[in-house]
């Protein structure tokens, strides 16, 4: 059963843009993993960051830190959770996230899929 569905776009020249005002801000928003990545892929990490969050069903107390999308051994993007951010999964009943992360031109989207402990795999 599905729990949520969380959308997000980003804008990547306007993620470039806010990294060159406010340097810091990659740093505070991914982790290193996610930063050594290349603009477009830093853009969607914060997009899925934000669909996550809206899969949830809005921001929640949960640091950006919290939230890692790695790829698995296939390449496939994965969404890691720990601390508050894995209380509010369970707290929402959620088992399993699905991401899907896309850039293309100057656009980042990712979409994620809140999957119910009981429908789980």
């Amino acid at each position: 059963m599905i729990v949520g569905i969380g959308v997000d776009i980003c804008q990547i020249s306007r993620w470039r843009a806010m990294v060159e005002r406010h340097p810091g801000a990659v740093d505070k928003v991914l982790t290193p993993r996610e930063a050594a990545g290349s603009p477009a892929s830093q853009a969607a990490r914060f997009a899925a960051k934000e669909a996550l969050s809206k899969a949830l069903g809005g921001p929640g107390r949960t640091s950006w830190h919290e939230v890692e999308v790695v790829a698995d051994r296939g390449g496939r993007p994965q969404i890691e959770v720990r601390g508050a951010a894995a209380g509010r999964l369970v707290e929402a009943g959620v088992g399993r996230l699905h991401l899907s992360l896309s850039h293309d031109g100057d656009l980042a989207v990712a979409m994620v899929v809140a999957e119910s402990a009981h429908g789980a795999h």
